[in-house]
């Protein structure tokens, strides 16, 4: 998808409603800026606003992906060509997203474990190594819930009883045993329970 042909297409839409950019924003319920950045081909619609986006601008969700009025003879190609796009687009976001998890649980651990080492092994007054203790176990727990989380929306974890991919709630992540990736986790499918994989695409 092109963001700065999307971004031209959403300003001319919103001028030809005659809209400015707050009063945009307004009706969305978020700020100016991030139609200033749509519009500039910063950055994308959020999939959770595109559909009232799409209505206040007249155009279909085909429409605004394609940075156009796409007519009738060409619409179901390029429907399949934005949703090839889309897709694309999330699987390479949830590897970055996975690759930041490694970074977040090494980072925090090695902290974790360098304020403890310290504060056994270096003489000191005991509130100064509270406070040791505090930096290393604060940012650990923070790091590990984020990074959780991270593990819970990016990608899909299947199921390896029927093979259905599928988003866990952050609970059940949170409460599975696990093997690096791995989850023993029940399958909202065939209610199943069993060791799933993460897995990237869904196809």
């Amino acid at each position: 998808m092109d963001q700065q042909k999307i971004g031209k297409f959403i300003a001319e839409r919103r001028k030809m409603q005659g809209y400015t950019q707050m009063q945009l924003a307004e009706k969305l319920n978020i700020t100016d800026r991030a139609v200033s950045k749509w519009e500039t081909g910063r950055a994308l619609p959020d999939t959770s606003i595109m559909m009232e986006l799409c209505g206040i601008l007249k155009i279909s969700v085909n429409d605004l992906l394609s940075g156009e009025v796409v007519s009738m003879d060409n619409y179901n190609k390029e429907l399949e060509n934005n949703l090839i796009e889309m897709v694309k687009q999330k699987e390479t976001a949830d590897k970055r997203l996975l690759k930041l998890e490694i970074f977040i649980g090494v980072l925090v651990s090695a902290v974790f474990v360098a304020m403890i080492l310290i504060a056994s092994l270096v003489q000191m007054d005991n509130w100064l190594k509270t406070v040791l203790i505090i930096i290393g176990v604060v940012p650990f727990f923070a790091g590990m819930f984020y990074a959780l989380r991270i593990e819970q929306v990016a990608g899909y974890y299947k199921c390896a009883k029927c093979g259905h991919k599928y988003i866990p709630s952050y609970t059940s992540v949170f409460f599975s045993m696990h093997i690096n990736r791995t989850r023993y986790m029940r399958c909202p499918k065939c209610a199943k329970r069993s060791w799933q994989k993460k897995v990237i695409s869904k196809e």
